[in-house]
């Protein structure tokens, strides 16, 4: 009897300790069970980032055409707008055409209409093309995020959106490389530039159109579902207040955020400070971003979202508030620092919140609406830090940090708990091996 105790104990442990093993993802663990179809995507992150380079070449470009300083202004505010329009109809589009046919249409339209920026006649057509490009090509990423929500389990979805940033972040940095090599190869000229990344784009729709499901079957264990939701497109999603206060708290973060790429060096310029120290505090950021959100995501992917959420805002707000600090390249070295570790803390989260903070048929809208916002941010960002910059001078920093502290306590308020999920189905127990068989008598007549 105490033997059949002791190896009851002892199997409760091991399943316990299977159990929590399980629930812990690590990075590579997550990424060798992921289905073929998220490794996909993954790698398709990967790739239209790092075809991305023709916003940096766009000045370029123009002004090689003979285009005017105004109208190359113009031109990078209308691809600013065709991101964050492309990122609401991205959601639309998962939600009507599936993942694949979406994926498809975004990375087809940026090839054809980045190779037609070479022979379009007119300014204002090559407005209307620049516009479609940049919207086209943010229609990938509500899909994206869609399918990667879909189909990994929701003990996984930060790590898998931790990934998901790495592939952005890594683009990002290794884009102005892939183009300046292009543009040097096609002898500082821009066809090869931009055939090479209509290349890259068509290659990968094709890849994705043979990978991809046309649409997403039954969840994985563990995953969010929602069968009995009703439909309904962003107008739900308007009706859900809390979700609404996040949405502004990523308008405002992603503001805040943006200030290092606008405000600060026109700051650090006035300031007399040297182009070193800004160079070192961008390097240092992306640095601290590409090699250690991944290896900090094993560990915060365990505490409460809300939490992960808050301190994230709250750690950018922070590092932006201590530029305003009278230390000279000290307060950029450490206020980049304090923000960076909030970006590396909460970026996964704020990522992956939106795929489980709605009913599972509005997911594609929910996560389109957040890369609206998102996307907002970052546009009017820079031009509200600027303005307040002029008006304001060193003031500019805790007025701007103002917005991070209005983020953390809408992100507080908004970022729900996560629904328990349902008990397993019980299973039958099992005779116990100690109890003896009844053995009928005329069996034992024999």
């Amino acid at each position: 009897m105490a033997s059949d105790t002791t190896t009851e104990a002892d199997a409760g442990t091991a399943a316990g300790a299977t159990a929590e093993k399980e629930q812990r993802a690590t990075v590579w663990g997550t990424f060798r069970e992921a289905p073929l179809a998220v490794k996909t995507v993954l790698a398709g992150v990967l790739v239209n980032r790092l075809s991305g380079f023709l916003q940096i070449f766009l000045v370029l470009f123009l002004t090689a055409k003979g285009y005017s300083d105004g109208n190359t202004v113009l031109a990078l505010g209308v691809y600013g707008a065709g991101a964050v329009v492309g990122s609401l109809i991205g959601g639309t589009l998962a939600d009507r055409m599936g993942v694949r046919n979406a994926t498809v249409v975004s990375m087809g339209s940026t090839s054809v209409l980045t190779a037609a920026l070479l022979y379009v006649p007119s300014f204002p057509a090559l407005l209307a093309a620049i516009a479609l490009v940049s919207l086209g090509s943010q229609l990938f990423r509500p899909a994206s995020a869609t399918l990667l929500a879909e189909l990994t389990a929701e003990n996984r979805q930060v790590m898998i959106f931790a990934m998901y940033r790495f592939g952005l972040n890594l683009g990002a940095t290794a884009a102005p490389l892939v183009g300046f090599a292009l543009y040097n190869a096609g002898g500082h000229g821009y066809t090869l530039l931009f055939w090479g990344e209509a290349v890259i784009a068509l290659a990968y729709a094709v890849f994705a159109w043979a990978t991809l499901p046309a649409r997403v079957g039954p969840a994985p264990a563990g995953a969010t579902t929602d069968a009995d939701a009703a439909p309904g497109g962003y107008a739900a999603v308007l009706r859900d207040r809390r979700y609404l206060l996040y949405l502004i708290a990523a308008l405002c973060h992603a503001a805040v955020y943006m200030q290092y790429l606008s405000t600060l060096p026109l700051y650090m310029k006035d300031e007399g400070l040297a182009l070193f120290w800004y160079t070192l505090a961008v390097s240092l950021n992306g640095f601290i971003v590409i090699a250690f959100e991944l290896l900090l995501t094993k560990l915060s992917q365990e505490w409460p979202l809300k939490v992960t959420i808050g301190l994230g805002f709250a750690l950018v707000g922070a590092g932006v508030a201590f530029y305003g600090l009278p230390i000279g390249p000290a307060a950029v070295i450490v206020g980049t620092l304090i923000w960076s570790i909030g970006e590396i803390i909460g970026g996964p989260a704020v990522f992956a919140y939106p795929a489980t903070a709605g009913p599972a048929r509005l997911r594609s809208r929910y996560i389109g609406s957040f890369q609206f916002m998102f996307g907002l941010g970052t546009a009017v960002g820079p031009m509200v830090g600027s303005w307040l910059y002029l008006r304001l001078d060193g003031l500019v920093w805790p007025v701007v940090a103002m917005g991070s502290l209005l983020a953390t306590v809408f992100g507080l308020i908004a970022v729900r708990r996560p629904a328990p999920a349902p008990a397993p189905a019980p299973v039958p127990e099992s005779v116990p091996e100690s109890v003896p068989v009844p053995v009928p008598e005329h069996a034992s007549a024999k």
